[in-house]
């Protein structure tokens, strides 16, 4: 099998109502990807999810650097095309980020091939160790501009759907209102439900120390990525002074920087997502490094979870995946949540064949 055409896009979804964290304001999910073709008439689709920012230097990576040493290629060697992708002419000017994002894109299209030539799901092609479905929790009723009523209102809907865990938004101002939502919310789900809080990297190490040993009292499950992401150390001193697990790997893009987390002792759940490390190929390094330390993982889902349902599925460490529901109806088999689990797909691929008119409805680029 070889490779004959290359094709970027960039689609923008909208996000109705507009969402914000601690850090973005979105209203659209933009997905810049690629359709990869080949010679016996499989199709891959990858993308990699952003705010709708920075699609086309994504996919101008793609365009100027990458196509063009993909034509001819075997899909099936995917490991050797990562390599001389990875270390190639973008190299020199960015090993993560926008570079990471494009190859992410590429990888996961490349594995979409090989799953859909050998007619599996891709969580059965990798060998799977999940068969019938996996637990989710729910992020969708926790953003940030949600007043206080509303994030009330949506967590107690999600628990009545089935949901045994939810994650808001945290980051205020004023770190006292945070204080004032988060105790709401657990009165709201109760006891027996899994809450999670995401700082979005807003804290400095002393608002951390403060807030986080406060916040402890609501019998957190986990504090997301507390602090900047290049800061392993102060999430190290977090992970020492708080009885709360951190948890990170939305913005950490390389195996080598998960290992420092690792090895400091400064991630307690790992969130490494496939779209910001360089596809599947290094997102399974990354898990196997996690579980050489017994720490569990549990991805963002910069995909909304369509690529990552395959992973988590056949990762005996990945414990459960996050839920947020924005660009499921575009692909013909989206990622379905019943009753609080996802439920696997049955379609040979990586389930990121999008729907051809909603394709062109959301198409920009």
């Amino acid at each position: 099998m070889k490779i004959t055409k290359v094709e970027s896009f960039v689609l923008h979804v909208p996000i109705t109502p507009p969402i914000t964290d601690a850090i973005n304001v979105a209203t659209h999910w933009g997905l810049a990807g690629v359709r990869i073709f080949t010679d016996e008439g499989f199709e891959g689709y990858g993308y990699t999810g952003t705010c709708a920012h920075g699609d086309d230097m994504i996919v101008d990576t793609i365009d100027r650097y990458y196509a063009p040493l993909l034509i001819g290629k075997d899909p099936f060697m995917v490991k050797e095309i990562w390599d001389e992708l990875r270390f190639g002419k973008m190299h020199w000017i960015g090993r993560a980020g926008v570079t990471h994002m494009a190859l992410a894109a590429v990888d996961i299209a490349l594995w979409d091939i090989m799953a859909k030539a050998s007619n599996k799901p891709l969580w059965q092609y990798l060998g799977g160790h999940k068969s019938k479905q996996i637990k989710a929790y729910n992020t969708n009723g926790g953003w940030l501009n949600w007043s206080k009523e509303r994030l009330i209102k949506d967590v107690t809907e999600i628990v009545e759907q089935g949901f045994t865990g939810v994650k808001i938004k945290v980051g205020k101002a004023d770190s006292h209102e945070d204080y004032d939502r988060c105790k709401a919310v657990r009165k709201a789900i109760g006891d027996q439900t899994l809450f999670m809080i995401d700082v979005n990297q807003q804290w400095n190490i002393n608002t951390g120390m403060t807030w986080g040993k406060k916040l402890e009292e609501f019998d957190l499950f986990w504090l997301e990525e507390p602090l900047n992401p290049d800061d392993i150390m102060g999430h190290k001193k977090l992970a020492d002074a708080l009885n709360v697990p951190i948890a990170l790997g939305e913005h950490v893009y390389t195996k080598y920087a998960f290992r420092d987390y690792i090895h400091q002792g400064a991630l307690e759940y790992c969130q490494v997502d496939v779209t910001r490390v360089g596809g599947i190929t290094e997102w399974q390094q990354v898990a196997g490094l996690a579980a050489s330390y017994d720490i569990p993982i549990c991805p963002h889902v910069g995909d909304m979870g369509q690529i990552h349902q395959h992973l988590v599925a056949a990762t005996p460490g990945a414990i459960m995946l996050e839920y947020i529901p924005w660009i499921r109806h575009i692909f013909v088999e989206p990622a379905t949540v019943v009753n609080g689990h996802y439920i696997l797909p049955q379609m040979p691929g990586a389930s990121t064949e999008i729907i051809p008119a909603l394709f062109d409805q959301y198409r920009v680029r």
